[in-house]
């Protein structure tokens, strides 16, 4: 089992970072007491789904609680069965500060100090001393946008960058509406349509008969391959740029013929490239 423990000043982006381990396939606890942290990862070791990969945040919002963390972590550390990391995430006093007036909340410990926001920062910075020192990776945000933060948190995680994102690929039939969580849609009512064949209108894209139907034109053919390179051009970007998941959907007249093909071989041509892919043909179904 891996566990990491994100810790570091308030407002340096641990929320954006327990977000990326979210996405990347980790089961994210924010917030939570260190005393509650060994507790939970016996109960994940227990769990009938399997989960083997946790991300907790500990900050200075656990109060009096907060102190235990180094009982915690020298505790798991001696776990053979827990691989446990501390990241370490932090930022200058200027750019903090500023990104508390950009969202108009308050420090952790804006009470505790009557609102001074420095004092608040610097007993923080000095509640933190320790635990920096044990941390096995370091992230320094000042400078750093969201996405930037992301992609390097990714780099940390993740052995393959692709594994950060989802592809969901789907179908739809035009009649019966566009799919409003669509990132990207493609017409192909311009292409052959199986419909029109009596001995082929009862089955689906999903089967051979159909796919062959469609891709033995040479519009089909070439349409695809343009397709296949454009695709092939965007993904890294959506990649890069830090999003979780991408929707691809393939739209013709009653989305059971030329849609699913194209989404049954796109969905193949991105699987070979290791992405993690979703398929869903939404009016497979219907009549």
């Amino acid at each position: 089992m891996k566990l990491l423990i994100v810790t570091g000043m308030s407002g340096s982006g641990k929320s954006s970072v327990m977000d990326v381990m979210e996405d990347i396939g980790f089961y994210c606890i924010d917030n939570i007491p260190p005393k509650l942290i060994p507790q939970f990862v016996d109960l994940c070791r227990k769990s009938e789904t399997g989960i083997d990969k946790i991300a907790v945040a500990v900050d200075i919002r656990t109060g009096n609680m907060f102190a235990e963390i180094f009982y915690v972590w020298q505790t798991l550390k001696n776990e053979r069965d827990v691989e446990t990391k501390v990241l370490f995430i932090e930022a200058n006093d200027e750019v903090i500060i500023q990104r508390y007036k950009e969202t108009r909340r308050k420090h952790p410990l804006d009470e505790q100090f009557n609102g001074n926001i420095h004092e608040a920062i610097k007993y923080e910075r000095e509640q933190l001393v320790k635990l920096k020192e044990i941390a096995d990776h370091y992230i320094e945000t000042t400078g750093y946008s969201t996405a930037r933060l992301k992609e390097e948190v990714r780099s940390l995680f993740l052995e393959n960058t692709s594994d950060s994102m989802t592809i969901k690929v789907m179908s739809f039939g035009f009649k019966y509406g566009v799919p409003t969580e669509a990132d990207l849609i493609f017409d192909v009512r311009c292409l052959p349509n199986p419909f029109y064949i009596e001995s082929l209108r009862n089955h689906t894209g999903t089967e051979e008969c159909i796919q062959k139907y469609v891709m033995a034109s040479d519009d089909s053919k070439q349409f695809f391959q343009k397709l296949t390179d454009l695709i092939d051009f965007l993904v890294p970007l959506y990649v890069k740029e830090g999003k979780s998941q991408l929707v691809i959907s393939f739209g013709c007249t009653g989305g059971k013929h030329r849609s699913i093909t194209f989404a049954e071989l796109m969905a193949e041509h991105l699987v070979k490239q290791n992405y993690r892919i979703q398929k869903y043909h939404r009016d497979i179904t219907k009549k």
